[in-house]
């Protein structure tokens, strides 16, 4: 469980620190300039670590092992498992990645231009190019992570469907025990997880369908800004969540506090 939060958390650390210092640039002091390289680079890392994110979100749907076999939890998910799914998931990540981002990059861009968005994102980019972006819209469309036309991912779809199919059988195990205690403990152990997916996906969808809409129906503002909630969110809410939920942590966390109450009373008088 702590190998899966500290990854999560380090993914969302990054998913986090890509977007926002520039975003707040942007709304601070007005500097809106990006080199050609910078957004490029942005691209990749954006759209690898919303992958990275994914898969993760899929490996820790295996609670179902700690749920319906208690007793091989250990010796199935052990830290090498672990740590062999993530680097699986990053791996994923990277091999999808690479190519979108090597067709991006070759795009002849003539001049500056303006990205109608907040960050540099893949279809934002490839519209100013002076060439066709079929090619990389089309391999986006295949098994991207954020496609702005039609928006089928094979990426994130099969994550999603693996994930219910994993939540499927944990409400069956669920439901299948006799004492009503263990039933709400056991549905308790999930929920964070379950939480954390709809404040993911949900956003997601939405700019999704907003964007398939276009900005005739739904003004352009509204589509940037569901895609930016869609990037920051997740990895400011997810520290609370599990924060609140993990027993170790929020006592933890307690004694910082009162810890720092107390110094800082010892200090007033």
């Amino acid at each position: 469980m702590y190998c899966s939060l500290y990854i999560l958390a380090a993914v969302d650390i990054v998913m986090a620190s890509l977007v926002v210092p520039k975003m707040v640039s942007i709304f601070s002091l007005g500097d809106s300039f990006i080199s050609f390289n910078a957004c490029f680079t942005q691209i990749y890392f954006v759209h690898a670590a919303t992958a990275v994110e994914t898969g993760l979100l899929l490996a820790m749907a295996f609670c179902y092992v700690a749920i319906c076999k208690p007793l091989h939890y250990k010796r199935i998910l052990t830290p090498q498992v672990i740590l062999g799914m993530s680097v699986i998931i990053t791996i994923r990540a990277i091999i999808f990645m690479t190519p979108l981002s090597w067709m991006v990059s070759h795009l002849p861009f003539c001049g500056s231009s303006v990205v109608l968005h907040s960050y540099c994102e893949h279809i934002a980019v490839a519209k100013l190019a002076y060439a066709d972006p079929m090619p990389s819209s089309l391999y986006s469309l295949i098994g991207s992570i954020t496609v702005k036309t039609h928006r089928t991912s094979i990426t994130v779809g099969s994550d999603v469907a693996f994930i219910a199919a994993s939540h499927n059988l944990i409400l069956q195990a669920v439901f299948g025990l006799s004492a009503k205690n263990a039933q709400l403990k056991t549905l308790s152990t999930c929920g964070s997880h379950v939480r954390v997916m709809a404040l993911y996906y949900l956003p997601g969808m939405a700019s999704i369908y907003v964007a398939w809409l276009g900005k005739d129906i739904v003004p352009l503002h509204i589509q940037v800004l569901l895609t930016d909630l869609y990037l920051i969110i997740p990895p400011t809410s997810n520290p609370i969540i599990y924060g609140l939920r993990t027993k170790q942590i929020r006592e933890r966390t307690w004694s910082l506090l009162t810890r720092c109450l107390f110094n800082h009373s010892n200090l007033g008088s």
